[in-house]
């Protein structure tokens, strides 16, 4: 069927917006069909979190850091918002385009078809017949934008075209908005039968939760020492000693968490060593396993921020590992790989010093989260998560920090992150109202590998007051602390800061995390009535 020529009639009423609306359908099909289709395939294969992975490498830094800040563990579903928003309006673009210029329309189709397949085939561990879901779902698109388009040309309020197309076609009756209407509305809801048929279908073949759920942890050859009694702070409203693995932070570049069962994981080790090392689960499983309370810490986290937890973690030495494949004179840094690309640069004296640094395979007693790392995460006391907590490892590269960068070292973060000292109230929560007379200051600090000797909270500008300090676990956890506060009525600013275990008091000098982690003392405003 041809185009017929747009100078017989005026549009109709409300065309455009029609037209929209077909747009808008034709892209539903588009990644409904390929979602459907993707559960055959890698996960990384759906448009979706293809063109998701794709925008996140190439944000602009400033965008990934305003990301963080302003959403924190939300910044993913912040993404998802944004892309939903900018396929809708250029949905709405495409389906206008087609009906005035069906030609460009369909070049814009292509075009977006092309992208997202570049999208996807550029994708780690991804093979170019993953582009399979996404190319049948361009197609699918294109057929329903015709087939809607084709109807908006044979509107009776068009009676020039329509009666153009019957003349060329009269066996077919020309469209009405009801009829319209109910072919994009039929369109929309086989669209979303299809992407929920998907995720359905996808989560039915496979098999990893349920074998997270059964694995059996062996018991470690060097259990977590003993947690004193009095860690908790004993102000009500201090976050927990140990985290919660519900409420442990998450921060990572993987739009959908890798699914790896634990018979295919395998961990290569290679690059300036005596010998090529490669481990299963299996190997990990008979090793000498250690066991460690461990706090984590992002890079991204600001001044009083919440990206920072405690948990116990079970896996083997990172060094026994190394020691296996004999790392080479010159060699520097290990560069840890995830199976969805992203890279970490760790210090390679860090990984063979006596500071615990693990390949986790358990958190607070049970296998590792699946988005937490399952079944393999690297966990590196004392220093940031950016450089160190590589998720779904299934690469260690021995090599040089002057011949290999890091993911985020290509984007202007440091080489190396060292958690600096940092101390954080937890209560009063910033402009709190809060009655006069004793009132509770709590919260926690830490300063991984070097402990906390003191917590000093300042009121106005009055002197600095020492807290009372919880008991100290190991100079790898965090530390909780308190204070009484005989608190006047008006409005009072708090101020912390912590000394860590080297004598050093954290510096009152404001740092942004870019490109080595944020400084400065917190400062929290509350109403005394």
């Amino acid at each position: 069927m041809n185009k017929p020529s747009m100078k017989s009639s005026k549009r109709p009423r409300g065309a455009t917006a029609l037209a929209a609306v077909a747009g808008v359908a034709a892209a539903a099909v588009v990644l409904s069909v390929a979602e459907l289709i993707g559960a055959f395939f890698t996960t990384r294969a759906t448009p979706l979190i293809a063109l998701g992975s794709t925008f996140i490498d190439f944000t602009p830094l400033w965008m990934k850091n305003f990301a963080v800040e302003t959403f924190g563990t939300n910044d993913k579903a912040a993404l998802f918002v944004g892309m939903a928003v900018t396929i809708l309006l250029l949905a709405c673009v495409l389906g206008i385009v087609a009906y005035r210029k069906w030609g460009l329309g369909v070049a814009g189709v292509l075009l977006m078809g092309a992208v997202i397949v570049g999208s996807v085939v550029t994708r780690a561990g991804v093979k170019p017949v993953d582009a399979i879901p996404s190319l049948i779902g361009t197609i699918s698109g294109l057929v329903v934008l015709r087939f809607l388009i084709t109807r908006l040309w044979r509107m009776q309020e068009w009676p020039d075209r329509a009666a153009d197309l019957a003349a060329k076609e009269p066996e077919r009756p020309a469209t009405t908005r009801r009829g319209f209407f109910a072919a994009a509305g039929i369109t929309a809801a086989a669209s979303a039968v299809a992407a929920t048929g998907g995720r359905m279908l996808s989560s039915a073949r496979s098999n990893v939760a349920a074998a997270r759920e059964s694995l059996q942890l062996p018991a470690p050859a060097k259990a977590a020492a003993a947690v004193p009694a009095g860690v908790q702070s004993k102000v009500p409203g201090v976050v927990p000693w140990l985290t919660p693995n519900k409420d442990f932070y998450r921060i990572d570049t993987a739009l959908s968490v890798p699914e790896i069962n634990v018979q295919d994981w395998e961990l290569r080790i290679h690059g300036m060593v005596e010998q090529e090392v490669r481990l299963t689960f299996q190997d990990l499983l008979d090793a000498k396993l250690i066991e460690s309370h461990v706090s984590l810490t992002c890079v991204s986290n600001p001044v009083g921020g919440n990206l920072a937890g405690n948990a116990k973690w079970l896996g083997m030495p990172i060094r026994d590992a190394l020691k296996m494949a004999r790392p080479k004179a010159g060699a520097d840094m290990v560069l840890s790989t995830s199976i969805d690309g992203f890279s970490a640069s760790t210090p390679l004296e860090v990984l063979q010093d006596g500071r615990d640094a693990m390949l986790a395979i358990a958190m607070n007693g049970e296998a590792l989260p699946l988005e937490h790392g399952y079944p393999v995460r690297m966990v590196v006391p004392g220093l940031y998560g950016f450089v160190s907590a590589t998720k779904w490892v299934v690469d260690l590269e021995v090599t040089r920090f002057a011949d290999n960068k890091a993911y985020w070292t290509q984007r202007g973060w440091s080489e190396r992150g060292p958690i600096k000292t940092m101390a954080r109230i937890d209560v009063p929560k910033s402009f709190a109202k809060v009655p006069a007379g004793k009132v509770a200051i709590g919260g926690t600090a830490w300063a991984q590998t070097r402990g906390i000797t003191k917590v000093e909270v300042q009121i106005d500008s009055g002197p600095w007051t020492e807290a009372v300090l919880s008991d100290e676990a190991s100079l790898i956890t965090w530390r909780q602390w308190s204070l009484d506060w005989d608190a006047t009525p008006g409005p009072h600013y708090l101020k912390v800061r912590a000394t860590d275990g080297s004598g050093e008091v954290q510096t009152d000098k404001r740092a942004d995390p870019v490109p080595d982690g944020a400084s400065g003392w917190q400062s929290v405003m509350v109403t005394v009535e």
